[in-house]
């Protein structure tokens, strides 16, 4: 009787079935060609793997590789003996590369016995069907290597192929000892998607996960021979098993969606803007630790903020709306953000009334006081000011005070005042004349803002500040900017008021 498959089962082999006919539909080959051809091309591309990868994986290598990808190609191909980590940001082609290049050795008998290791059986089966699919349909393979679908055992999770090379998935934990071809031992570990998000909650899993890889997996080597061990994962945790197999690789390489310059590291495949687009429609903690290898699901100075009812704007004897500008000119989601928050304070509560926070051009920033200045309408009186420290100034007296007198002409003039005091480093600022107020409950979020997306990232700004870890933190920047004038004026307006937190010696009471 047929087996009946399951609808998650039928909808796999159906993707899969689409992969196996795009691929016999790009990897076309000349039928034309001679023997004596054939073995003369045959040995050009295996001399360069990068063509040999654009030739015999036309559906994979769809885009020219950036340098990291060369240059990681030429140390693992070249090191017999190799220990690698390649912390690469999603979307920069991790499994796609070690399929070619394990294909490539496998081929041109280099390895003889390949296991795939990933969180799960069923998780590594998957990654390695890709692998059997070529080898059993790539038009181009069995044209220049003959059938690679060898008699005996053929299976998704276990094969061997006709060139010798044996292919064995594992998920974590289950056993790898008597894993041989013949007698050869295992010398390819391809490690990938190995830690989960699920499983980096628990140090516990992680730990045992991790003396599972160094007590059986990678000990099935040979002490004496040749072997290759690569893990592929981004770091989503600060203790994981890819943060533990960087500890102990002989070469690491950290690559995230973006240069240290800001711009794509793959721009041949990801052009500025797709990276942009794709950044803009997640989370900050998301893309940090997705796209730049940098686990901020949590922080170690706010554990939570406080949202509540905001007083009548007119029971304010004043507001301030601070600007913290941010230099580019532009929409470019690896810059810094530029922030406008309105601020209040009343019965010994900072309120955050509203405000704005995003990566936006010069021109929209300053639109922003404008916008603040008709939320608050007549009800009370509104103070402007911006951050302008002494790296600002000039970009201030020639980009923003001209932008401010245009918008004068037909919207109104705005008093706007620079804040020229020189500042302390900004997590020193953050930590010890905000945090304190949180704690007490003395600075409070407009409830009736908390699905305003600008009061939402800077909620979630303040939740991943951490000593540690470089957390965007301009919105709680501009905020304890705001605070700070608040208690110069309070001093200075009304010198009986109890202030929280002021800086000027001498004032400070409770």
């Amino acid at each position: 009787m047929a087996k009946r498959l399951k609808i998650i089962d039928r909808d796999a082999l159906r993707e899969w079935e689409e992969f196996r006919k795009g691929l016999i539909n790009a990897a076309t080959v000349d039928d034309t060609e001679t023997i004596p051809e054939k073995r003369a091309r045959i040995a050009k591309l295996e001399a360069n793997p990068e063509e040999w990868f654009k030739y015999y994986f036309p559906t994979y290598y769809s885009s020219e590789p950036a340098t990291f990808h060369k240059r990681s190609t030429k140390k693992l191909l070249a090191d017999k003996r190799d220990y690698r980590v390649r912390a690469w940001s999603r979307e920069l082609a991790k499994s796609a590369r070690s399929m070619m290049e394990v294909i490539y050795l496998a081929l041109t008998k280099e390895i003889k016995n390949l296991l795939l290791v990933s969180n799960s059986y069923d998780n590594a089966e998957r990654l390695l069907m890709p692998f059997k699919i070529n080898f059993e349909s790539n038009p181009r393979i069995i044209n220049d290597y003959e059938s690679q679908q060898s008699p005996g055992r053929w299976e998704d999770g276990e094969f061997t192929i006709s060139a010798g090379c044996s292919f064995r998935a594992l998920g974590a934990g289950q056993s790898p000892r008597g894993t041989r071809n013949e007698a050869a031992r295992p010398d390819f570990i391809l490690v990938d998607d190995i830690d989960t998000d699920a499983d980096v909650r628990n140090p516990d899993i992680i730990k045992k996960r991790w003396e599972w890889i160094e007590q059986a997996l990678i000990p099935t080597v040979s002490i004496s021979g040749n072997y290759r061990i690569l893990f592929n994962g981004n770091i989503i945790a600060k203790y994981c098993c890819i943060t533990q197999a960087i500890e102990k690789a002989k070469d690491v390489e950290i690559v995230n969606i973006r240069d240290k310059n800001g711009k794509s590291s793959w721009p041949q495949r990801n052009s500025e803007e797709d990276v942009d687009d794709m950044l803009s429609n997640i989370s900050t903690a998301s893309v940090q630790k997705e796209y730049f290898n940098n686990p901020l699901s949590e922080g170690d100075t706010f554990s939570e903020m406080r949202w509540g009812k905001v007083p009548r704007l007119n029971s304010f004897p004043f507001l301030v709306v601070y600007g913290d500008p941010a230099p580019s000119n532009s929409k470019n989601k690896s810059g810094s953000f530029k922030s406008a928050f309105l601020l209040g304070f009343k019965d010994a509560k900072y309120y955050v009334i509203t405000g704005y926070l995003d990566h936006v051009t010069n021109d929209e920033f300053t639109q922003w006081f404008y916008s603040l200045k008709d939320f608050v309408g007549d009800k009370t009186q509104v103070y402007n000011f911006i951050e302008n420290n002494t790296l600002q100034n000039p970009f201030y007296e020639q980009v923003f005070k001209p932008l401010f007198y245009e918008k004068s002409k037909t919207q109104g003039y705005i008093g706007i005042t620079p804040d020229e005091r020189k500042k302390p480093d900004k997590f020193s600022r953050i930590e010890g004349n905000l945090e304190p107020l949180n704690r007490d409950g003395q600075l409070i979020l407009n409830e009736a803002e908390k699905d305003n997306p600008h009061m939402k990232r800077l909620e979630e700004q303040f939740l991943l500040i951490s000593s540690k870890l470089p957390a965007p933190a301009d919105g709680p920047d501009c905020v304890e900017g705001g605070i700070y004038i608040i208690n110069e004026k309070l001093t200075a307006l009304l010198p009986d008021t109890v202030i929280i937190g002021s800086r000027r010696s001498g004032t400070k009471k409770f």
